[in-house]
């Protein structure tokens, strides 16, 4: 299967992380990724839907082809970013990976009712984080067909 990025361009993503730690290490992984990609990173989900309907200081920057949504942020949470932006007809068929440290099952459940695409529990060592986002960047980067709209 063709990638998303067979047309050369960089892939878009969108990490919605409120641990610098956390962002960090997602942000290293991604750099020595085999696809090209462009990442882009907000701390909550204030600044996340902010980042996705351009509004200042956001108004230049590109639509992303995939976001990298934790759940339990200040101001507004995963959860609320979820279900705005799946109910948002220009933005609902951006591809949403639940990346958090979450492993409660009704955040399972109320993630995939909301139309997440995948969730994920963030392991606590650093190798099994590194190895979650680069089989997060080889399956949804390389494997999967990301919409162009």
């Amino acid at each position: 299967m063709m990638s998303s990025n067979s047309k050369g361009s960089a892939v878009e993503i969108l990490l919605v992380e409120d641990n610098p730690g956390d962002a960090r290490l997602t942000i290293e992984a991604l750099k020595e990724a085999k696809v090209h990609n462009r990442l882009h990173t907000v701390s909550d989900g204030v600044e996340a839907m902010a980042f996705l309907r351009r509004e200042a200081p956001y108004t230049d920057v590109p639509r992303p082809d995939i976001i990298l949504l934790d759940l339990n942020m200040p101001r507004m949470d995963g959860r609320e970013v979820l279900a705005e932006l799946k109910e948002d007809a220009a933005l609902k068929m951006i591809p949403v990976v639940v990346l958090t440290t979450s492993q409660a099952e009704e955040d399972i459940m109320r993630s995939y009712n909301l139309h997440a695409n995948c969730y994920i529990s963030k392991p606590v060592g650093l190798d099994q984080f590194l190895t979650v986002i680069r089989s997060i960047e080889n399956f949804w980067l390389s494997v999967v067909r990301l919409p162009k709209v």
